[in-house]
């Protein structure tokens, strides 16, 4: 009988593969010690309750300790997660997790005066204190934002009530991310040599790119015949979501939970409806390129496990994580040698977890606490996806290190919206330079049909995902039941509306919804979408520009959130208030699968 072919488990990795978190904290006693500093911060930030008409000194005072205990937090958030995320299984570290949760739940309720108060303050008088206190000046930008949101911010005592939901209402991503990354066990499927082997959330996109397909539907109905099994779980859960999103909404005067989510970055709901409305446009740029793939993979039906396998199927690309490392440095190498020292100090200081153990928690993110380098996440399993993911996270950490190196604390996290578009032009600017570099036609057929497949993941799939929330979140709000079936009914029409009539879509693929892990950070993902529409832009005027083009992309890199996200981008020479940069980008994927045809 074949051996099966396990994961190794956390202790069995190599150090030199693994993200140095001694550097946030030495030792767990030292995260200890730092909760219980963080208890007295908190404590003592109680006590400038009521305080904020006295003087511009006790103002400021107070946002100095609110920006001391936000930042210790945010130390003593990521490592417990991180440890956590080694190995989701852990006990102790989901003990961790959960004591930082409750840590941020405590200072959320502690500074949750500040905001009403500061409402509450006479203009003028907050002016007087501009000029009293030149101090208070690093904070003018976060006061006025206050100040915009005034009529979505409630008492004092309401806010405190508020706050102290927060723990509570992070239940249903809780519930969902052990169940999705502990509890969930896919089975085993017969790879191509007849092995059997287990399979993972990090197995199942290799598994889906193989030359195989019974291997590939073997995969497939693997997986989604699991959350078919649990669909009235998820689904229970999914709506929790919802409802806590709509409770928010509601209770701070939104009109919608699509308002609310956006506000925060001041992004007009326009934005989102305009990137929907683009892309439904040119859908049949998607139909041409699936009626491509039908044509190129010489079947009678096209599934939707075929959609992952490359056109190029005798051309392959097995890449060890060392040359990975030089494909991304070599892509990068017109953002210039200070980028690039900073690239290179990443890769040579353990920021990064490379490859995937048992209880690993699955895909692939950066995360970044001020006042220490950024960490990124991996599960690198030798595929060029694995080389873009690289190129992609360390874009994030580099934005993040770049702002943190640049701004104070007050503005040093750059918010959602903006998130997606330094890692995402990392991976334009890598695809330029393998495309540019390419050595034959076999090979460019092959990465032109990576390229197209990153719009189709990024740019298409995003904005389904988009949709589909912002329908899902109707619903509720018209009071119309979410189950489990309405749900998977939602999502398998969306699916046929965006891979056109040439698609089979199976009925296994009703289920995808149930695995998207993104569905509980609300109206995050049509961010992807957006932020590649912009890094296309970006990527095409560092190219073409050079260093001024890298120049104005560093004032966008550095920025924090100094400015609103839109502004910020307009900094670096896009303005996504418009269609344009989302009608750009559609408009190279059609030149794309054109060039693709004629090759193929």
């Amino acid at each position: 009988m074949a051996e099966i072919k396990k994961l190794p488990k956390r202790e069995e990795v190599r150090k030199e593969d693994t993200w140095c978190l001694e550097d946030l904290f030495s030792t767990d006693e030292a995260w200890e010690q730092a909760v219980n500093e963080l208890e007295e911060k908190i404590e003592h930030l109680k006590g400038y309750a009521g305080r904020m008409e006295e003087s511009a000194e006790v103002m400021e005072e107070c946002l100095q300790l609110i920006d001391g205990a936000e930042n210790l937090y945010e130390k003593i958030l990521v490592y417990s997660n991180e440890k956590m995320h080694q190995d989701m299984g852990n006990a102790k570290y989901q003990g961790y997790a959960a004591k930082a949760q409750t840590e941020g739940a405590r200072l959320s309720a502690s500074e949750a005066f500040f905001e009403p108060e500061v409402l509450a303050m006479p203009e003028t008088k907050l002016q007087q204190y501009f000029e009293k206190n030149k101090k208070l000046e690093q904070y003018k930008i976060l006061l006025e934002r206050i100040l915009r949101r005034k009529e979505h911010t409630l008492s004092a005592n309401e806010e405190e009530i508020i706050a102290k939901t927060y723990e509570m209402s992070s239940a249903p991503d809780d519930i969902y991310s052990l169940f999705n990354n502990a509890d969930a066990k896919f089975g085993t499927i017969t790879d191509e040599e007849g092995n059997q082997v287990e399979l993972t959330h990090g197995r199942y996109i290799k598994f889906m790119e193989s030359k195989d397909r019974r291997v590939r539907k073997e995969a497939f109905t693997a997986m989604y015949h699991t959350y078919e099994q649990f669909k009235n779980t998820i689904a229970a859960t999914f709506t929790a979501n919802i409802k806590k999103a709509k409770f928010y909404a509601d209770v701070k005067k939104y009109p919608s939970s699509l308002a609310a989510a956006l506000d925060h970055g001041n992004i007009p709901v326009s934005v989102y409806d305009n990137l929907i409305d683009t892309v439904h446009r040119f859908l049949p740029s998607m139909y041409r390129y699936v009626n491509l793939r039908k044509r190129v993979l010489g079947v009678d039906e096209l599934h939707m496990y075929d959609v992952y396998v490359p056109l190029v199927s005798d051309y392959e690309m097995e890449i060890p994580f060392e040359k990975a490392k030089e494909m991304v440095k070599e892509g990068l190498a017109p953002m210039g040698e200070e980028y690039l020292s900073h690239l290179q100090e990443g890769f040579d200081n353990r920021w990064i977890d490379v490859y995937e153990n048992q209880g690993k928690r699955s895909g692939a993110y950066s995360w970044a606490a001020y006042g220490t380098h950024p960490y990124v996440l991996l599960n690198y399993s030798g595929k060029l996806d694995d080389v873009f993911t690289l190129a992609h996270e360390m874009g994030h950490a580099l934005h993040s290190y770049y702002s943190n190196q640049t701004q104070p604390y007050t503005y040093s996290n750059y918010l959602i919206f903006v998130a997606e578009v330094a890692s995402t032009c990392n991976e334009s600017l890598l695809m330029q330079h393998l495309l540019k570099n390419s050595k034959d036609k076999k090979e460019k057929a092959y990465l032109l049909n990576h390229f197209i497949d990153q719009f189709k993941g990024t740019l298409f799939r995003q904005t389904m995902f988009a949709e589909f929330e912002k329908i899902t979140h109707e619903m509720y709000a018209k009071g119309e039941a979410l189950t489990a079936e309405s749900i998977c009914e939602v999502y398998k029409t969306l699916n046929e509306k965006y891979f056109g009539d040439t698609m089979i879509s199976d009925p296994e693929i009703a289920y995808e919804w149930a695995r998207i892990p993104h569905f509980y950070t609300e109206f995050y993902v049509y961010q992807y979408a957006t932020g590649f529409s912009c890094a296309i832009a970006l990527s095409k005027r560092i190219l073409e520009l050079g260093e001024e083009g890298v120049k104005d992309y560093m004032k966008f890199l550095t920025g924090g959130s100094s400015k609103d996200p839109i502004e910020l981008l307009k900094l670096a020479g896009v303005d996504i208030s418009s269609p344009k940069p989302i009608e750009d980008a559609l408009n190279l994927f059609d030149e794309l699968v054109s060039e693709l045809e004629e090759l193929l």
